[in-house]
């Protein structure tokens, strides 16, 4: 097999499923998927970004899961259609599987269990985000944010702010006058692609 295989993807895969990855190349703007097509293919993101979105009747986009590495399309694993468009942010590639064989691989109980930990694993971080969206005012968001998802109080950004804001689930109007505030307040240092927490009262 001449492709790259991220070595988590070779860890978890059994040897049948992984001869049978194709490398999906994209750039951004791409649809990997489109909300009500029949699924075809499990997506691995090795590099760039891609998002699942959801537009509603009045043309509003919401953000349901922003994806810089690893599976984007594991609720649609076995339904008869995607649930959602997945689009990309950024440019790079990602590891397609062929979602018959992937389904196929599941009735081996080794990869199986290894499947299940991955989606536990899933599942705790989405609670972290719907704790996030659940908290009231921006600047706990931010705060919330940098905590659970950066590393020594500073959150190094992969995508624009705008897609920050989507992610948040506010504008990015909105989100630029809370960063100014805290900014002002001494409580956080924005760079171009970085937020860092400067200052620890900032949790009260």
């Amino acid at each position: 097999m001449d492709i790259y295989i991220p070595e988590p993807l070779k860890e978890l895969l059994p040897p049948p499923l992984l001869e049978q990855c194709n490398v999906h190349a994209f750039n951004k703007g791409d649809y990997l998927f489109h909300l009500g097509k029949k699924p075809e293919y499990m997506f691995f993101i090795v590099s760039g970004e891609a998002v699942l979105s959801r537009t509603s009747g009045h043309g509003e986009t919401t953000t349901l899961q922003r994806c810089k590495g690893g599976f984007l399309s594991e609720a649609s694993l076995l339904t008869d259609v995607y649930h959602c468009d997945a689009v990309a942010t950024h440019t790079g590639t990602a590891i397609a599987l062929p979602i018959n064989a992937f389904r196929d691989s599941l009735k081996k109980e080794d990869f199986s269990l290894k499947w299940v930990k991955l989606l536990s694993r899933e599942i705790m971080r989405l609670r972290t985000q719907s704790e996030r969206l659940g908290l009231k005012d921006i600047r706990s968001k931010l705060i919330h944010l940098i905590e659970t998802e950066g590393k020594d109080r500073m959150l190094a950004l992969q995508s624009d702010y705008k897609s920050l804001a989507s992610e948040l689930g506010i504008t990015h109007e909105a989100l630029y006058r809370a960063i100014s505030k805290m900014e002002s307040d001494g409580l956080i240092d924005k760079t171009s692609n970085s937020l860092r927490l400067i200052n620890k009262a900032a949790k009260s």
